[in-house]
């Protein structure tokens, strides 16, 4: 402990050192805010404007653009610029997939949870929680997984099969979801609208971003170890922006191509 040393003042009194304290209180940050305020759509506009400014030079399509700039936007990482990978029909893909409200599959409750129901209701109003589907908390597949000592996540994509044929699979989680997935397309002929590979981890993630990339059907993956539920989130925000700005983006309720979940 580190000692003051105080002299002695007449008659052996010690003399305390006077503290300087400011009498002004500090002052918040966000009442800078309040001065100039911002809404939320325009701060969102700011930082799709940094982040324009700031990025490297690509080759993404303005489409393409709109789903990389979203994730930068997630993270405020730069370096997804050179992993993001699409099939060349991706985005149109996912695109005719929102507009005629096909089910979306969400390996974790935090992709589900992060999925706006406003955003889809924007591309198709029939957009309801039912049509956002997640297995993986279900009891029934606890006690699967106990007895074949293998991930829920393998289990719930298979209690999904229906919604996944035709649907949008989103894998911000569970590389092992994303390989029984893998299988179900090589093995048993199912063919997804648009896959969203992009599972975080270290074990089995990067070689089954890698199998899904050699497929046959439309994917959005972010290769390497990165990803993450915001991640597959945002992938689908996006393309509900490129959807928006395509026309005939709104389908009627039960009108062509509505599929419900089971």
């Amino acid at each position: 402990m580190t000692k003051t040393n105080v002299m002695p003042a007449t008659g052996g009194t010690p003399v305390v050192p006077r503290v300087s304290r400011s009498c002004e209180a500090p002052t918040a940050l966000v009442r800078k805010l309040y001065a100039s305020p911002l809404s939320g759509e325009a701060i969102e506009a700011l930082s799709f404007a940094a982040i324009d400014r700031e990025a490297k030079a690509h080759a993404f399509t303005p489409e393409q653009w709109q789903v990389v700039r979203r994730m930068i936007h997630t993270t405020a990482d730069f370096g997804l610029m050179d992993e993001v990978r699409f099939s060349p029909e991706a985005i149109a893909a996912g695109v005719l997939a929102l507009q005629s409200g096909r089910p979306l599959y969400a390996d974790s409750n935090m992709v589900r949870a992060g999925l706006s129901l406003a955003r889809l209701r924007s591309v198709c109003p029939s957009y309801g929680p039912q049509d956002i589907i997640c297995h993986v908390a279900d009891e029934d597949l606890a006690e699967q997984a106990r007895g074949a000592g293998l991930p829920r996540a393998l289990f719930a994509v298979r209690k999904a099969r229906a919604v996944l044929e035709g649907g949008i699979a989103l894998f911000g989680n569970s590389p092992v979801g994303l390989l029984e997935l893998n299988r179900l397309i090589l093995e048993e002929g199912l063919r997804p609208a648009l896959v969203v590979a992009m599972p975080v981890g270290f074990v089995h993630v990067v070689e089954s971003k890698q199998e899904t990339m050699s497929l046959p059907v439309p994917f959005v993956a972010l290769a390497g170890r990165r990803g993450g539920s915001p991640l597959a989130v945002s992938v689908v925000h996006a393309l509900t922006v490129v959807a928006c700005s395509q026309p005939g983006r709104a389908r009627r309720e039960n009108g062509p191509g509505k599929v419900r979940s089971p």
